[in-house]
């Protein structure tokens, strides 16, 4: 029934064409069919290789209106900044104890942040945070003094984005149900994000193509020139 549903969404879409990112959200929300609501998705292929440090692309960028994702958010804290961390919504807080539960097999959450206090502690978790893309980074503001800021942030619908081995960024940037409007303006948000966090070693053109899709829909180019 899936390859069913994504034949019919590439039959009435020009693969040879490329969209303006209005046409295309257009396209990916009348296409998105399915009977649950489809995350939309917008991928952006770089001119970078992400093996050499002076190309990696990496960043956070808060989407104007969030993602329609329920964000699952551990705390590393102790005494006062834990219960900052409680207050402001953190699903998990802890510290030693975290960790045991972590190594346990425990990853029943989407972002991880720490005080700096506690790095000695998640530091010893870096192989299975890793892996996982959850491992706080002061870079990315999820190793910070400022725990009920950044739990905040995480549940607003702020998304981290990391370039892959073949140079491509990609993040969720709403739900089938969301206005046309919201999605093309968290889309922007993203691609402005990732063009000005282009590394000193990227060389000729940067950013080379831009899609969007839905979790079963059909990928659909975007003109670059619109949309940076």
């Amino acid at each position: 029934m899936a390859g069913k549903k994504l034949k019919a969404a590439y039959d009435n879409i020009d693969r040879n064409n490329q969209y303006t990112l209005e046409e295309a959200i257009g396209l990916v929300k009348s296409n998105a069919s399915s009977n649950f609501d489809e995350t939309i998705e917008i991928s952006m292929n770089l001119g970078v290789d992400p093996r050499h440090s002076d190309q990696m692309v990496r960043g956070v960028v808060a989407m104007p209106h969030g993602t329609g994702k329920t964000m699952r958010v551990a705390v590393f804290a102790r005494d006062d900044k834990a219960e900052e961390a409680k207050s402001a919504g953190a699903d998990v807080v802890g510290a030693e104890d975290l960790a045991d539960e972590i190594q346990g097999g425990r990853l029943d959450f989407d972002r991880v942040i720490a005080t700096p206090d506690m790095m000695g502690v998640v530091g010893r978790l870096g192989k299975i945070l890793g892996t996982k893309g959850l491992m706080p980074n002061p870079k990315l503001g999820t190793v910070t003094p400022n725990v009920a800021e950044a739990v905040a942030a995480a549940k607003a619908g702020e998304v981290q984005y990391r370039a892959e081995k073949a140079g491509i960024v990609h993040a969720g940037i709403g739900k089938a149900s969301f206005g046309a409007d919201q999605l093309k303006e968290n889309a922007a948000a993203f691609i402005d994000a990732v063009n000005k966090a282009r590394p000193s070693g990227a060389k000729g053109v940067f950013i080379r193509k831009i899609a969007v899709s839905s979790t079963m829909g059909a990928g659909i180019t975007v003109d670059t020139a619109d949309a940076v």
